[in-house]
């Protein structure tokens, strides 16, 4: 049954972001046991058990434009997760979500029209890029591409997301593009040979995986989608290497230098900045 609760778009896209990255702090767990490959066969799969069995779509009923989007924003939404979790095996999370970041904040560039949006843009740029510790020695080449490559794939979710969400329910579009995402992923997943380690325990840890990682995100940020402007949207969706950086501090001990505050005040500013101006011209 389709929940009735209405939350609206700002604090929906909060609130996936914080799911998000506790997901991912299931996820980095769960990395030297069955791999990235396994890790993301198991959080998409799950996930669309979940979302399928929770919305159960008319697949029967669905139109050509509607089978149209819906299945390339689910392989959008699979190979976005797969190429990120390839990316995070070979560098920093933190990193990798910063990297990532670069194709919504293009798409944020591009869908532009005001000259005040650029300032947050800019400000969220800024925090991006003092948070990155883009000096490292020994960084991993393939990983900071693979991070860049998913930083795409997220970019066309957006857009793909934005228009399903209006010719779609947001819970049935999610449930039907999650199957794709995961007919897309399962094949890497079953021949990497990660899945042959499952057992109840990490079972266990890849439903809590699914769910707070794809299964609540993803439903917050389609219904989210459907009343905010994408660049709005990309804007907001800045806090995600802000929230990594403090996941790190929070659950690895890894403390926030100076630097590292004044790129979560930007890129905080940032998003309440895009928050108040699209609320004002929406009134």
């Amino acid at each position: 049954m389709q929940s009735k609760i209405k939350i609206s778009p700002v604090p929906a896209v909060l609130l996936s972001i914080i799911s998000v990255q506790c997901g991912a702090a299931i996820a980095k767990s769960l990395f030297p046991e069955i791999g990235a490959a396994a890790t993301a066969s198991l959080r998409i799969g799950l996930s669309a058990i979940i979302l399928l069995v929770a919305f159960r779509p008319n697949l029967l009923a669905l139109q050509a434009k509607q089978w149209k989007y819906v299945i390339l924003y689910g392989l959008s939404l699979g190979a976005m997760n797969m190429v990120f979790y390839f990316a995070i095996e070979r560098i920093p999370i933190g990193l990798g979500v910063t990297l990532e970041f670069v194709g919504p904040l293009i798409l944020a560039i591009f869908s532009s029209k005001k000259a005040l949006d650029f300032i947050w843009i800019l400000l969220a740029a800024v925090g991006i890029a003092l948070i990155a510790p883009w000096t490292s020695n020994g960084l991993d080449l393939l990983g900071v591409l693979l991070a860049l490559l998913a930083g795409g794939f997220w970019a066309a979710y957006i857009i793909l997301g934005g228009r399903i969400s209006k010719i779609m329910k947001g819970g049935e579009a999610v449930a039907v593009g999650m199957l794709f995402a995961s007919i897309l992923i399962l094949p890497f997943g079953i021949f990497g040979g990660g899945l042959n380690n499952l057992n109840p325990k990490l079972l266990g840890l890849g439903a809590a995986l699914a769910l707070l990682s794809s299964a609540i995100p993803f439903t917050l940020e389609i219904n989210a989608l459907k009343q905010l402007p994408a660049r709005t949207f990309s804007i907001l969706m800045s806090l995600e290497p802000a929230m990594a950086a403090l996941a790190a501090y929070l659950f690895l001990k890894e403390r926030l230098s100076i630097t590292e505050c004044i790129a979560v005040a930007c890129v905080v500013i940032a998003s309440a900045g895009s928050s108040y101006t699209s609320s004002k011209a929406k009134s």
